[in-house]
C-alpha cells in the first residue's frame, strides 16, 4: 500500500488592468475573479521511501521561473524529495493571469513579468505539499480510464483539414470533427477503507470555453470540472482536472456554420457553457472511477527529467520518415501563429495576413539567393532555419540568435507594429532593452517520465495535438512495458512552456498550429527521438543511467528581468 497526501490553495490574485494569458489579445483585461484559481498537489510515497510530487495549477503555463522556484523551496523544506520526481502541470485556462515567465513573448501582452505572481504560486504550492506531506496516509491507487460518449457535446477537432492529412487516423467528414479527437478520458484514483477520496484525470480539450472579451480570472472547463469533483468527494477530497493532448481540440462546436453558433455564446452563457463542460467532465470521471474495471496500481516508483536544447536536435530518421538530415531549429512563429484561430481566438485580420505573406515570402527568397554572401555562422542558421522550417510563412524569429519580425530587428523601424498590439509591444520592450539576452521562448526544454508501477506518466512542454500525442505514446509505450508498464499516461503543459507541437503532415497546412510549432516540422519527431532514448535509460538501474543532468535552461540577467518586471499597464 502507498503513502498518499493531497491538498489545495488559493493563488487567485486580481491584477487589475493587466492582460490575461491564454489569447494574446491586449484587451483582455482582469478586472475581478470569478472562479477562482488553485494550486493542486499530490504527494506519493512507495514502500521503498521513494516520493513524487504532483502539481497542476489553474493556470494557462507552467514556466521555468515557476518550476524554478518550487524546486528552490522544495531543496529547502524538502531536500529528500529528488526535484526529478516533481511534475508541474496546469489546466490551460485561457482566463488566468500571465507575466510568470522569464522569457519575454508570451508575458508581451501583459505586460512584462511579475515576480510577486510567482512568489505567490510557489509560496502557495510548497503551503499544499506541506499539509499533503503532513496528511498522508496509507491508500490504494488504481488506474482507469474510458471514452466519453459521442453524444456528450465536449470536444471538436478545430483544425480538420490538418488532422486529416495524417495516414494513421480515419478520416472525417466537416460535420465529424466531435469524432477526431481522443474522447478517452485516463484516470489515477485514490482510495481509502473502499472510499473514493481523491484523483488526477488527463483529458484534453481547450480550457477556451470564455472568450477573450470576458474579463475576471476564472479557472474555465477544467476548474469547473475539479469544483463539482471535490463537491461529491469527502471533506477536502482533491480532484485534479489535467490536460493530455488538446493542441487541436476546442470545447466549442466546429463544423458547418461553427462561427456563428459561436458568435451566439455570449457573456453570461460562455460560464454556463464552462460550467456544463466541466459538469460532463466530472460526470465521466467519477464514472469511470466507480468502474469495477480500474486496475490496481503497483510496484515502485521512478522518475526521471532531462533539459534538451530542442533548437538543434538531430532526429533519427525512424521518425522523419527515413530522411538523414532532419533537425529542428531555432524557434519561430508563422503567420498563422498571428492571425489566431477562427473559433477559439482569432487574431490579425486576415487581410493583413496577406499582405505579411507577401514580405515573409520576399524575405526568404532574398536570404536564400544571397547565401554565399553571409559570414559561415548566419549561413548556416538561414539554411538550417529553412530547411526546418519548411513552407512555414516565417513572421517572428524568437531564437538565441537571431529576435527579428519579417526579417527587421524589432528595433527597425519598418517594423509593422500598426498590424499587430503584440509586436507593438515588442517592439517597445526591445527599444527599453529588456529582450537583448537569449531567446524570447524557452528552448531548452524538460522531458520528464514518472513510473508508478504498472503506470507511467510521460510529461511534455507544449500543446500536442491528438496524432502527435498518440506517436509518441507508440514511442514510449513498447519500451517502457519491458519494465513492466501496462498504461501510459501523457501529460501535455508540464513544467514550462513553448508553443505547439504538430505531426510533420499536420505542420504542412500551416493553420494556427503549424504556424506555433516553433522548431519546425520535425518537432514531433525530436521529441519521439529524446523520449525514445529517455525511456531506454530507464530500463537500466538508476545508477547505470546515461543521463545529462547538467543541461538548463540559459539564466537571463537580473538587470534585464528588471527592465521587463511589473511594466504598467497599458491604457
Amino acid at each position: 500500500m502507498y503513502q498518499v497526501g493531497f491538498a489545495k490553495r488559493d493563488i487567485t490574485v486580481v491584477s487589475e488592468g493587466y492582460a490575461m494569458h491564454g489569447y494574446g489579445m491586449w484587451f483582455h483585461r482582469q478586472k475581478s475573479a470569478r472562479n477562482r484559481l488553485y494550486t493542486r498537489v499530490f504527494y506519493f510515497r512507495d514502500e521503498a521511501g521513494k516520493e513524487i510530487v504532483y502539481v497542476c495549477l489553474d493556470l494557462g503555463y507552467v514556466t521555468h521561473a515557476i518550476r524554478e522556484g518550487v524546486e528552490k523551496e522544495l531543496a529547502k523544506r524538502y531536500p529528500h524529495i529528488d526535484p526529478r520526481c516533481l511534475l508541474m502541470a496546469c489546466t490551460h485556462t485561457h482566463s488566468g493571469y500571465g507575466g510568470c515567465a522569464h522569457e519575454p513573448l508570451y508575458n508581451v501582452v501583459t505586460p512584462g513579468f511579475h515576480p510577486r505572481l510567482v512568489e505567490n504560486i510557489v509560496e502557495n504550492t510548497m503551503e499544499a505539499l506541506g499539509e499533503a506531506i503532513e496528511t498522508a496516509q496509507p491508500s490504494e491507487i488504481s488506474f482507469t480510464a474510458g471514452d466519453i460518449p459521442e453524444d456528450i457535446p465536449v470536444a471538436w477537432n478545430r483544425t480538420l483539414n490538418s488532422y486529416n492529412q495524417n495516414p494513421d487516423v480515419v478520416k472525417r467528414a466537416e460535420d465529424e470533427c466531435h469524432l477526431a479527437v481522443d474522447r478517452k478520458m485516463q484516470a489515477l484514483t485514490v482510495e481509502r477503507d473502499d472510499t473514493l477520496v481523491a484523483m488526477i484525470t488527463w483529458f484534453g480539450v481547450h480550457a477556451t470555453c470564455l472568450g477573450n472579451r470576458l474579463c475576471c480570472l476564472d479557472g474555465d472547463n477544467k476548474g469547473y470540472a475539479s469544483r463539482f469533483t471535490e463537491e461529491a468527494l469527502p471533506e477536502k477530497g482533491v480532484a485534479i482536472f489535467a490536460q493530455a493532448a488538446c493542441g487541436d481540440v476546442s470545447p466549442h462546436y466546429h463544423g458547418p456554420g461553427q462561427v456563428s453558433r459561436r458568435k451566439k455564446i455570449k457573456g453570461e452563457a460562455e460560464y454556463e457553457y464552462a460550467r456544463q463542460s466541466g459538469r460532463y467532465q466530472s460526470e465521466h470521471a467519477l464514472k469511470i472511477a466507480a468502474d469495477d474495471g480500474r486496475v490496481k496500481v503497483n510496484g515502485n516508483f521512478d522518475c526521471e527529467m532531462i533539459y534538451v536544447d530542442f533548437s538543434d536536435i538531430h532526429v533519427d530518421p525512424e521518425f522523419a520518415n527515413g530522411k538523414t538530415d532532419a533537425y529542428t531549429s531555432e524557434p519561430c512563429q508563422g503567420l498563422s501563429f498571428l492571425t489566431g484561430t477562427p473559433v477559439d481566438g482569432p487574431g490579425m485580420p486576415v487581410f493583413l495576413g496577406k499582405i505579411a505573406t507577401l514580405l515573409a515570402d520576399s524575405v526568404k527568397n532574398k536570404r536564400l539567393r544571397n547565401l554565399d554572401n553571409y559570414p559561415p555562422a548566419e549561413r548556416k542558421y538561414y539554411e538550417r532555419l529553412y530547411a526546418a522550417q519548411g513552407n512555414k510563412k516565417i513572421a517572428l524569429e524568437s531564437g538565441k540568435t537571431q529576435r527579428a519580425v519579417l526579417g527587421l530587428p524589432l528595433d527597425h523601424p519598418l517594423v509593422p507594429g500598426f498590424a499587430d498590439p503584440m509586436v507593438k509591444e515588442l517592439q517597445r520592450q526591445y527599444k527599453m532593452g529588456a529582450m537583448k539576452e537569449h531567446g524570447l521562448v524557452a528552448y531548452v526544454l524538460p522531458v520528464q517520465i514518472l513510473i508508478l508501477g504498472n503506470v507511467a506518466i510521460i510529461a511534455c512542454p507544449g500543446e500536442f495535438t491528438n496524432t502527435s500525442k498518440k506517436r509518441v505514446v507508440e514511442t514510449a509505450a513498447p519500451i517502457l512495458e519491458k519494465r513492466g508498464v501496462e498504461q501510459v499516461i501523457f501529460n501535455s503543459y508540464a513544467n514550462d512552456y513553448m508553443g505547439y507541437v504538430t505531426t510533420n503532415e499536420e505542420f504542412q497546412v500551416q493553420a494556427y498550429e503549424g504556424g506555433h510549432t516553433v522548431f519546425g516540422q520535425w518537432s514531433l519527431g525530436a521529441f519521439q527521438t529524446v523520449i525514445r532514448d529517455l525511456a531506454e535509460e530507464m530500463l537500466k538501474p538508476e545508477d547505470k543511467r546515461e543521463l545529462d543532468h547538467e543541461t538548463r535552461p540559459p539564466v537571463y540577467s537580473q538587470e534585464e528581468l528588471d527592465l521587463r518586471s511589473n511594466i504598467p499597464p497599458r491604457k
